[in-house]
């Protein structure tokens, strides 16, 4: 399963990646990854239209489990994907900052 380490992913982020949120609403809005776009793991599969083709998908989710998955379907259909490992906790836990709310980025 190709997966990226929490600090190349930062890094990654901070050039302006494409970060796919694949976690439930409620949980999104409690603290997400700035700039990171949400498409619930229900909805991916009827929403991979809407992804990116051109570049690198870093996927995220609560602890790295959701987002295997879905870098697994994603990578199935011709995307250029990768998990984030310990997902959006191992984010918090190494102190990277979040955005709380609905919008991908602080208002």
């Amino acid at each position: 399963m190709p997966e990226v380490q929490v600090q190349a992913f930062a890094a990654a982020q901070a050039d302006g990646a494409f970060v796919l949120d694949v976690r439930e609403p409620h949980e999104y809005v409690t603290g997400h990854v700035p700039g990171a776009q949400l498409i619930p793991v229900g909805q991916l599969p009827a929403r991979v239209r809407d992804l990116p083709r051109d570049e690198r998908i870093y996927v995220i989710c609560a602890s790295g489990n959701r987002s295997r998955v879905m870098t697994d379907l994603l990578t199935r259909n011709g995307f250029d994907a990768l998990s984030v490992q310990g997902g959006t906790g191992e984010w918090v836990r190494s102190g990277r900052p979040v955005v709380v709310g609905p919008h991908p980025n602080a208002s």
